[in-house]
């Protein structure tokens, strides 16, 4: 089941798809965005993914999905674009990026109660400078 309710989410993220993923998601879920302050619940989260979704255009490839009772983990790659130039960061010029990642979940009765993601900040930093 963790697996699945998993790869519906990445599904969704791969296709832009913000009601995709708000579907596998608790009312309350806790968003850890790396480098960032934790989010809780399905508003601030569409919030986080319709700005990234302007300032970033990301499928993520090569992905493995870990699974074990309430818990599930999953390695990838992001393959992106930056877009348009997000706050604090440099300007963006359609630069490529390929970002080795990770995210972390929690399930609560069938639904995403956490995710938290990682990635190198200073690797993307150097590949879009």
């Amino acid at each position: 089941m963790s697996k699945d309710v998993i790869a519906r989410y990445f599904d969704a993220f791969n296709r832009g798809n913000i009601d995709g993923m708000l579907a596998v998601l608790s009312d309350d879920v806790a968003h850890h965005v790396n480098e960032g302050q934790v989010r809780c619940g399905k508003d601030l989260f569409r919030a986080f993914c319709e700005h990234m979704a302007r300032c970033y255009r990301e499928e993520l490839r090569d992905m493995v999905v870990f699974a074990e009772g309430d818990r599930a983990a999953a390695e990838y790659v992001v393959h992106g674009t930056y877009l348009a130039t997000d706050e604090g960061l440099p300007e963006a010029q359609e630069q490529g990026y390929v970002l080795p990642a990770g995210s972390f979940f929690t399930l609560e009765d069938g639904k995403i109660a956490r995710v938290t993601t990682y990635y190198n900040l200073a690797d993307w930093l150097r590949q879009v400078s």
